[in-house]
């Protein structure tokens, strides 16, 4: 029989608070006496290590709009320079018992080629840098051995960004995996070998590398999509897209939220992709520069059919479709003359849906009534989105043209 006080036991702190018992102490019969050992309290409390297995890692919290604009860029100034040709080589072949080896001076390599790509991965031009220099051929060597040409240095762009020089527009990079030669690297110097004539056996001139191309460029990005969502600040165009596709704009019930294009992918069953633009709130006078102003108008130009956002819960909603257009027609003519539809929002509300009938009576066409907060009827824009883009389609390949596909 083994004495009750020679056994204790006392708690253990592990994993924030949650009490673990352990035995103190143990009794092991001896030939002669009882020895007292202590126990390890690993052997009995539980591991953190076991536990972290089966922690969730931390999920990356999505920016809000206001950095979201931080790290949306739509236009940059780059300085771009070509890399510099390598230098040629004077210097004479020896060996033994050869008195006359001639020139073996190698040629240098040639400067890399700064070049603009288009990558659909990137969305803005927040990572293009101001400056850019392109690598430099290598010198020629003995035995004419020539140099080694630059690398050619890319930078990756989104889809949709425009290369100015000045006021002229050099390359539209509208397609993906589009290239531009933004800076043209400088050729490499001539060694001896390369002047090299009957009537001068053993020259000893050399040129050095030339420099590489500079200039700098204007990049501008207009949001490349199938459609253009357009209407005035709070009509719920964020709303729709959330609602449509799996974009996430941000949402809120003050004007002037999406402050930067946000583009979103609606699927169809016929695997067929169709990209929505999202473009910030138009106001009056947005062709004047007011409000977000010419910042986002851009945005709208590479649209080829548009939809018009109505907010029906306002008095007269009819107005908004008239702006909008007015709008658009006075920042470039003949953009408004699109093939377009018009969204009547908010029709949740009772107000709104009152003055249904008033807008497609003074519109003289039917508008598609839906509410983006409660999803009613979206079925109807899905089909009229992809009749639009079927049409748009068709007559991109009567002119041979080949159309945008996501």
């Amino acid at each position: 029989m083994i004495p009750s006080r020679l056994f204790s036991v006392r708690p253990q702190a592990v994993l924030e608070g949650v009490g673990c018992w352990t035995l103190a102490a143990r009794m092991v019969p001896g030939p002669s006496h009882r020895l007292l050992l202590r126990t390890s309290p690993r052997l009995l409390s539980v591991s953190c290590a076991d536990c972290s297995k089966h922690q969730e890692p931390p999920r990356k919290q999505p920016l809000s709009e206001k950095k979201l604009k931080r790290h949306f860029v739509d236009h940059r100034r780059v300085l771009v320079r070509g890399g510099r040709g390598g230098n040629g080589v004077s210097c004479f072949h020896s060996e033994p018992r050869k008195e006359f080896g001639g020139p073996d001076g190698g040629d240098g390599g040639n400067g890399g080629h700064v070049i603009l790509r288009v990558d659909q991965h990137v969305k803005s031009l927040s990572s293009v840098l101001s400056r850019y220099q392109g690598f430099d051929g290598e010198d020629g060597g003995r035995k004419n051995c020539f140099g080694r040409n630059g690398s050619i240095l890319y930078i990756r762009v989104p889809v949709g960004t425009l290369v100015k020089e000045g006021n002229e527009v050099l390359a539209d990079l509208s397609r993906p995996g589009d290239e531009f030669i933004a800076a043209v690297g400088g050729s490499g110097g001539k060694g001896n070998r390369f002047f090299l004539a009957n009537d001068n056996r053993a020259p000893t001139t050399c040129t050095p590398g030339q420099p590489g191309q500079e200039r700098v460029l204007f990049l501008e990005l207009k949001t490349v999509a199938h459609a253009g969502l357009v209407g005035f600040p709070n009509a719920g165009k964020s709303s729709l897209l959330r609602a449509i596709s799996n974009a996430r704009p941000a949402v809120a019930s003050y004007p002037f939220t999406t402050l930067n294009p946000h583009v979103g992918i609606v699927h169809y069953e016929d695997h067929q992709q169709i990209a929505v633009a999202d473009i910030p709130g138009i106001i009056r006078g947005a062709h004047q520069n007011r409000g977000l102003g010419l910042a986002f108008l851009r945005h709208v130009e590479r649209c080829p059919f548009l939809l018009f956002l109505v907010d029906l819960s306002v008095p007269e909603p009819w107005t908004q479709l008239d702006d909008l257009r007015y709008e658009l027609e006075q920042y470039d003519e003949g953009l408004s003359k699109r093939p377009y539809a018009v969204v009547a929002n908010k029709i949740d509300l009772p107000q709104a849906r009152a003055r249904l009938p008033q807008l497609q009576a003074r519109l003289g066409q039917e508008a598609i009534a839906l509410s983006a907060a409660t999803g009613e009827n979206l079925e109807e824009l899905l089909l009229r989105l992809k009749e639009l883009h079927d049409r748009h389609v068709a007559t991109e390949l009567e002119h041979g043209r080949q159309p945008l596909r996501w």
